[in-house]
Formats: C-alpha cells, structure tokens, sequence
C-alpha cells in the first residue's frame, strides 16, 4: 500500500520504473494487496467474543469494522489526497479506532498497532523508529499494568503482537529499500544507455568531422578559385575542378569506407560488446566464450541480432541475469525481467525482415513467471548453411 505523498517522478529514468510498477500496485490489486494484513483481524475478533457481552461486544466489532473499512480506504484516499496533512489525519483517525478498541478487545486491540505500524514506516521510514518502539513497549506493558486484563508479564511477552509490531516494521524497511533500490536500478541502466549512445554520436561526428572536414574545406576553395579563373583562364579553372572532383571521389571513398566499418558486425564482437554492455549495466551476464558452434555464413546476421536483443534487455528489460544460447544456425537470448510492455519498435521490425529475408524466423515473448525471450533461427529454406 502506498501511504506516503511522494512527489511526481523528477527522471524519465523513474517514471519508466513506475510504469512497470504499476500494474501491480494500481487497480483492484491495490484492494487485494490492502485486505492481505486484515486476516491478522481474526484475533481482535476472537478477543472481543472473549471479554465483553452486550452492547459491549457489540461495540467493540463495530470498531473492527470501522477500522477494516477505513484500511482498505487508503489506496482511494490517498489517490486522491497526497497532502501531509490529509495522512496525519487519516492516521489519527484510525489511532482514535485503535483507542476506542481496547476496552473491548483489551490486550489484543493492540494487533491495530501491526497496522498503525506499516503506515508510519511507510511515511517516516527510519525516522519512525521511536514510535514503533513505542508501540511495541505499549503492546507488552500496558496489559500488565490494567488489573482488570488479568494478563501477566509473562504472558503478555508470549503474546504475538509484541513480536509482530518490530518484525513488521524490519520488513517495511527492507521493502522500502528495495523500492529505492530499483528506482536508482532504473536510472542508472537509463544513464547507461544514453552515455553509449552519446558516446557513439560523438565518435561519428568525430570521424567524419576528420574525414571530411579537410576535404570540403579543400574543395570549396577550389571552387571559388575555379569560379574566379572561369572568364581570365578557362584552362586552369579546369584543372580546378577536376581536382574538386578527385577531392570529391576521395572524401566519398573516405564516407563508404567509414560507413563500411559501422556496419562491419560479428557475432563475436557483439559477444564482447554485450558482455561489457551488460557488466556496466549490473546485469550478470552468462554468454558463451565461443562461437565455434555457429555456422560462418550466419555470423553477421545473428551478431545483429545479438546486438538489438542486449541493447534490449538493457534498455528495457529491467533484468537481474541474462543468457545467450548459440547454436549452429541461431540464437537465443532470455532474460529475467519484466518483459516488453511497450509494441515492438523499429529495431526488432527491421530484424525481422532480415531474418524473414533469408528464410529463417524471429520468435520474440514473455517467459513465465517472468522474463523476456529473443529467438532468432535461421534454419530453412534459404537460410541454411
């Protein structure tokens, strides 16, 4: 449940994060996820059949009724109310209940406490620490210190709630700091990706700032001094301009060439870029060595392939682990993310009409329970060895 007044996503990096997120935070889960600790209710119930009669019992299930309803209110309320002074007095009112509780349930209307407990560690975290303890050293002293609870020290210690009220806090932390811990998982995998394709912007603007930048200057001045020589000296303008046009033979020569090594792709390269790739990115990669496996007329096609279904599973994917499995004539690649929520987008489009080009097939989906799968085979006709 989500009880704190978080302000907006300030990243895309977050905002990507709690889209995945929300699918299983928002809607009717949201209800269920709420109603889960209300089962912990059955011994409030239990007490107050045991301690009061009359009006008093009745009463007292009225209380655990409103309380119930207020609880599973919260994911509503706080949709809509996210100021701190809407939670304080939503806190305050189920306090009022838990209060108004204990001369009916007596020492077990503190299991309201366990409940009280997930929301201030959900808006205070560490800083409600005093107040947990509280809770906890109220849970176990003051059934003692009400004669009429005939509830003794010691069986006050053996009571579960006690117990429960820190261990329930212990957990909300640890579920806070995963929250932030993949929310600064998230931001750094986007990092990731925008520094490689900076780096690469860079690299191509550099390269062919040094490829052309002499060559164009070259050929603008000769240009303008073949333009300048055309009316006086018709020869000589000539050979200006064959040599602009040598200049400009050179300079696309250069451009293919460059072009040439930016496509220049093998399957084991891609094997030590993604390594690298997914090592920076704190995935634990498990790819082969090798590719002795694979047949040579299909290097360049699966290292494609390779190269969009990593860039993918960093990209997107959100995954702890990923594999690579090699075979004569393909690839697989899996993860265990959260899958694609997004529709296919150009590079998995133009892969598959490459692969669909010589034959083979492209199989790209959800694992279950989790994870993402990339298939790529080139098997068939025309796409054997």
């Amino acid at each position: 449940m989500n009880v704190d007044s978080q302000p907006r996503p300030a990243t895309l990096a977050e905002a990507e994060w709690v889209a995945q997120q929300s699918r299983w935070t928002g809607g009717w889960r949201r209800f269920i996820m709420a109603a889960i600790p209300l089962v912990y209710l059955v011994f409030l119930v239990a007490a107050i059949h045991q301690n009061s009669r009359g009006e008093g019992q009745t009463a007292g299930y009225a209380f655990v009724v409103a309380f119930a309803v207020s609880w599973l209110a919260a994911p509503v309320f706080f949709s809509h109310c996210r100021s701190p002074r809407g939670f304080w007095l939503y806190y305050g009112a189920l306090a009022a209940i838990f209060v108004a509780e204990l001369p009916f349930a007596h020492a077990a209307g503190f299991v309201l406490c366990v409940f009280l407990t997930i929301l201030i560690v959900g808006r205070l975290g560490a800083w409600s620490t005093p107040v947990v303890a509280g809770f906890a050293l109220a849970a176990l002293l003051v059934p003692v210190a009400i004669p009429s609870w005939h509830v003794s020290l010691e069986a006050s210690f053996d009571d579960v709630t006690p117990v429960a009220i820190p261990v329930v806090a212990l957990t909300m932390f640890a579920v806070l700091a995963v929250v932030r811990g993949n929310q600064a998982l998230a931001e750094a995998r986007a990092e990731v990706a925008r520094l490689a394709a900076e780096n690469e912007r860079i690299r191509i603007a550099r390269d062919l700032h040094d490829l052309l930048g002499h060559s164009l200057t070259t050929i603008t001045v000769k240009a303008g001094l073949a333009r300048r020589l055309g009316p006086a000296d018709p020869g000589r303008a000539v050979e200006q301009i064959a040599e602009v046009e040598e200049l400009s033979r050179q300079a696309l020569a250069n451009v293919r060439a460059a072009v040439s090594t930016y496509r220049d792709v093998t399957l084991v390269g891609e094997l030590a870029r993604g390594r690298e790739l997914l090592r920076a990115s704190g995935i634990a990669a498990d790819l082969p060595t090798a590719t002795d496996v694979v047949d040579p007329t299909h290097s360049e096609l699966l290292g494609w392939a390779l190269r969009l279904g990593l860039t993918n599973v960093v990209r997107h994917a959100h995954a702890t682990t990923c594999a690579v499995r090699l075979s004569p004539d393909g690839v697989e690649i899996t993860d265990d993310g959260v899958g694609s929520a997004a529709p296919p987008g150009n590079g998995l489009s133009g892969l598959r009409e490459r692969v669909l080009a010589v034959g083979g097939s492209v199989d790209a989906g959800p694992l279950q329970p989790s994870g993402w799968r990339l298939r790529v085979s080139l098997a068939g006709p025309g796409g054997g060895p």
